[in-house]
């Protein structure tokens, strides 16, 4: 056994590949429906590594590894939020503050209830907190501020790994109630409808009634005649049919509103009008706003919505294209073969690297998440990798574009990016903690800790889980998300995501509070790690 571990210990690439491969074997495992997923990664590497310690072998992944993995993740992250985090962080003020709280009571949990009722060093009941919210950055800032680096690491071991397992649990405890979630995103449909208004009103009073969540897709005035495309300062009479595209409760109010659903299907004849899916691959298209194509001018075409992975979207003209979209237009019949050349309609959308963008957003990322920030003590700190390529991601993910260059990656490529990023960094982050786990039991206080980290790991969980229901009433799945943000844990991300199929509300939620927690979590090891 011996001579496998050792042969293990001197081949980390060999290592990692393993621990995914057999880590994923065990997170595909349901036990009544619940399973890891790459968490199970995690848990994997932490016991080959405390395994190999106990014949005193170090089998590790390499650090850089992780740092690579773990920025590739968040990158990928930043990309496919990016087009929606920035309208959601608008309203993301409540969440935010009440996310800073739980951290707080947090960190006042770990360091009162470390000094006045478990009698541990300053070094130890933040290296719990640490280890309860499973941050390295703030273990590094504990060890740096408290000068005792060793003592903050066995606090940050023996906690970790429980840090992980309850926010899991709270996790779980989300995603039970989000049966009842009132953000849930509308299935969008669509409905011919005949008119039977005699004022003859203009479609744009219509469209700013639902405030633009709905397109007009096909207009035929009347029983006979050809179908025709819709113009917002069209006119509509009674007798009109008009198809309409969008959320099902948009498409009722319309119905209302102009006269009843129509027996005909203006979408069912295709003599005038086609409509087809075509992918957006060319480059030239990416990145651009709908309104900015002018298909109208160009083959008196339309885009009536957009599905990007498995969510269909209603086709608002300042909605920034990716590559990998499926774009439904609406265009004259002999104009489709024209339409489909101009968007590319190729399968290697899809997939497209974009390495220019993922080149030069990963370094700037690096760059930010590296730089120095000082403190109003003096001291400095970074905010790390992982969150520096989140932020660039994101600004990346929303600009779509910056003169020629495309700066968004299609949603497919960024969902491989972001399961491999994550794969690699839990592999590194399970053998370093594995590493520690062995040694930190050794402590006779190790029992003090382990009981501490359970109280904050819960105090933190429990309050983000009662905060965001009873105050701003949020919805479990994107809670599910919040959590794993606040935990600043990838773990807790791919559990969420792997019970939701990748529900775009769990990245939604992660980012919102993510880049917020890290500093937050780095500054108050600094703060009370130095009392």
């Amino acid at each position: 056994m011996q001579t496998t571990l050792s042969f293990l210990a001197s081949s980390p690439v060999l290592v990692l590949f393993l621990l995914i491969g057999i880590g994923m074997a065990f997170g595909h495992v349901k036990v009544k429906s619940v399973s890891l997923g790459a968490a199970a990664v995690l848990f994997v590497a932490i016991a080959l590594s405390a395994w190999g310690e106990a014949y005193g072998i170090h089998i590790r992944v390499p650090h850089e590894l992780g740092i690579f993995g773990l920025a590739v993740f968040t990158f990928a992250i930043g990309i496919y939020s990016g087009p929606n985090f920035f309208n959601t962080f608008k309203s993301a003020g409540g969440p935010v503050a009440a996310m800073m709280v739980a951290l707080t009571a947090g960190a006042l949990v770990a360091f009162y209830g470390g000094k006045y009722v478990f009698n541990l060093t300053t070094a130890q009941a933040m290296g719990v907190f640490a280890g309860a919210t499973t941050n390295t950055p703030t273990l590094a800032a504990v060890g740096k501020a408290s000068g005792d680096a060793a003592n903050a690491t066995v606090g940050y071991s023996i906690t970790y790994l429980f840090g992980v397992i309850g926010m899991l649990a709270f996790t779980l405890l989300a995603l039970r109630v989000s049966a009842g979630d009132k953000d849930k995103p509308s299935a969008i449909g669509n409905r011919t409808v005949r008119v039977e208004r005699q004022d003859e009103p203009a479609l744009e009073e219509l469209y700013k009634l639902v405030d633009g969540r709905v397109t007009f897709s096909r207009i035929r005035r009347g029983e006979v005649g050809p179908i025709m495309r819709p113009k917002l300062d069209d006119r509509v009479f009674a007798g009109d049919l008009v198809t309409v595209v969008g959320p099902l409760e948009d498409i009722n109010l319309i119905t209302q509103k102009l006269g009843h659903d129509s027996s005909l299907s203006l979408i069912a004849d295709r003599r005038w009008l086609d409509f087809r899916r075509i992918t957006v691959s060319d480059p030239k298209v990416a990145g651009r706003t709908i309104g900015s194509l002018n298909l109208n001018e160009l083959f008196s075409a339309s885009i009536s919505r957009v599905r990007r992975g498995d969510v269909d979207m209603v086709a608002n003209p300042k909605l920034i294209l990716q590559q990998g979209d499926r774009v439904r237009v609406v265009a004259p019949t002999g104009q489709m073969k024209e339409v489909s050349k101009f968007f590319g309609d190729s399968s290697r959308g899809l997939t497209d690297l974009n390495p220019i963008a993922l080149g030069l957003g990963m370094a700037f990322g690096i760059l930010i998440g590296e730089a120095p920030i000082l403190t109003p003590t003096g001291a400095t700190f970074s905010i790390g990798s992982a969150a520096g390529t989140l932020l660039v991601g994101l600004v990346f993910g929303r600009l779509g574009r910056i003169g020629r260059v495309v700066t968004a990656i299609p949603y497919t490529t960024c969902m491989v990016l972001s399961e491999f990023g994550l794969l690699i960094f839990l592999a590194q982050a399970g053998t370093n903690a594995g590493g520690q786990i062995a040694n930190a039991f050794t402590g006779g206080v190790w029992w003090k800790m382990a009981v501490l980290g359970v109280v904050v790991t819960t105090t933190v969980g429990a309050l983000l889980f009662i905060l965001m229901r009873a105050l701003f009433h949020m919805g479990g799945t994107r809670l599910s998300g919040v959590i794993g943000g606040t935990q600043t844990q990838p773990a807790v991300l791919a559990f969420a995501n792997n019970r939701t199929s990748a529900d775009p509300r769990v990245a939604l939620g992660y980012a919102m509070v993510y880049p917020v927690a890290m500093v937050l979590k780095i500054m108050l090891g600094q703060i009370f790690g130095g009392m």
